[in-house]
């Protein structure tokens, strides 16, 4: 299941990036549009130093994506009020940074298998006001085809990403599924919980290898 995840997560991070530098006006179909193709065109310019040095290209992207993330609003989700609501802010803190650090780090070493196979943004649909989703797909380096939809929601008059549906798999639910998890397991010790959020989501990637794909062609 998380193969699939893995694989279509490099779409995140083509949609992502250059959200920030876009104009308020911007509708979120235009905006993950122009910023995939700006994106593709910057990998493909610089990848091999990036593959040499992957640390600089995590630094990169932590600094582009991580203020058109909601991160506050889906460490929260992920969380659940169950866990968030006994949760100091200094505890929310620190699991939004460990989370958008494994996050960035896991979809970079995807991002960087991305061969050009190609990524169609799907046409213009209707946006609501202030919560929109859009749809692309994503060609893997066996000919699969993984449908893609980010939930957008404007926070201050701008679009950050709160969640992403891969190949029908909610990675919002994957993630609240995991943390409820490691709770179980860790004695509902939230701190030692936050600090082994990264060897989570390793472990998804470990469990992701030895799961069958399901594919759209």
């Amino acid at each position: 299941m998380i193969s699939i995840l893995r694989r279509g997560l490099l779409v995140l991070l083509a949609a992502l990036p250059l959200f920030a530098n876009a104009a308020a006006s911007d509708s979120a179909h235009d905006l993950v549009d122009r910023t995939t193709k700006q994106l593709l065109a910057d990998l493909s310019a610089n990848k091999e130093t990036y593959k040499s040095n992957p640390q600089a290209f995590y630094d990169a992207l932590n600094g582009i994506v991580g203020p058109v993330i909601d991160a506050d609003g889906i460490s929260k989700s992920i969380m659940t009020v169950k866990y968030s609501r006994n949760a100091t802010p200094a505890q929310m803190q620190r699991f939004q940074e460990n989370f958008k650090r494994s996050l960035i780090q896991f979809y970079g070493n995807a991002l960087l298998e991305y061969n050009n196979q190609g990524i169609t943004v799907s046409p213009a649909k209707q946006e609501a006001a202030d919560r929109t989703s859009v749809d692309m797909s994503v060609k893997g380096n066996n000919g699969a085809v993984y449908p893609v939809s980010y939930t957008l929601v404007k926070i201050g008059g701008e679009w950050k990403v709160r969640n992403v549906i891969i190949n029908g798999i909610n990675i919002g639910k994957l993630f609240r599924d995991q943390f409820a998890d490691a709770m179980q397991r860790n004695g509902n010790n939230l701190d030692k919980t936050i600090d082994g959020w990264a060897g989570e989501v390793a472990k998804a990637k470990e469990t992701s290898e030895a799961s069958k794909d399901k594919v759209v062609k």
